[in-house]
């Protein structure tokens, strides 16, 4: 299922972000920051970490902007995954903390 990805550090999962992402999230443009978080999944192996942690946070998007349907079936795709390799949960507040990280590099 594509678990190999031992040992992902919180750093290793935040440059998983696309740039861009977390900025316009917080500055309301919801639509941009679900595209550019798709895209980025979209670019991973489906069933890998990597992949995981981009569908939560597009998940977590879709139900912030009160899409719970679509995205409550996106955290539980991705938490499956995540869980099964130890990972940590990605937040919508962790996303936001990115943002400020390297200067959204």
């Amino acid at each position: 299922m594509g678990l190999s990805e031992p040992g992902l550090s919180g750093a290793d999962l935040r440059a998983l972000v696309p740039e861009g992402a977390a900025q316009v999230f917080m500055e309301g443009d919801e639509q941009r920051a679900l595209t550019l978080l798709r895209r980025a999944r979209d670019a991973q192996p489906p069933g890998t970490v990597p992949w995981a942690v981009l569908e939560r946070l597009a998940g977590l998007v879709l139900i912030h902007v009160l899409r719970e349907v679509e995205g409550t079936f996106a955290l539980e795709r991705a938490d499956a995954v995540l869980d099964a390799a130890g990972q940590p949960r990605p937040s919508l507040a962790w996303l936001e903390a990115g943002a400020g990280e390297a200067g959204e590099r």
